[in-house]
């Protein structure tokens, strides 16, 4: 099993969530998280001066099966990118375990129901 967090726009999260359905992977969480980036610089604004640096951005987590790590990367990929600097980044994580509260079940079965086996 793998962790997959990808930090995307804000305006892509919508085109993310729809890629990721369409690749068969039905639960994720996010958040919406702010960052630093490389980008150093003030805008002004009706006079005022901005200070830029403090990207929003979505934080998308994703636990999916060994098998789903390349399509659910592709999904994110696809659909996330711009070809403009601040696209995001996609980090993949080795998960040990999973647990399902309610019946107990361990590995990745956890992560889905029986039926939906394949």
């Amino acid at each position: 099993m793998k962790k997959i967090e990808a930090i995307i726009r804000k305006t892509k999260f919508d085109d993310v969530k729809e890629a990721l359905l369409a690749a068969d992977i039905e639960w994720f969480s996010y958040y919406d998280v702010r960052g630093e980036g490389k980008m150093r610089q003030a805008r002004i604004y009706r006079g005022v001066m901005y200070d830029t640096s403090s990207i929003e951005r979505v934080l998308v987590s994703i636990v999916v099966r060994d098998k789903n790590v390349e399509k659910t990367i592709a999904a994110v990929q696809g659909a996330a990118k711009t070809g403009e600097i601040g696209d995001g980044r996609i980090f993949v994580i080795p998960v040990e375990d999973s647990i399902r509260i309610r019946t107990g079940e361990r590995g990745d079965i956890a992560l889905y129901n029986a039926e939906q086996e394949s």
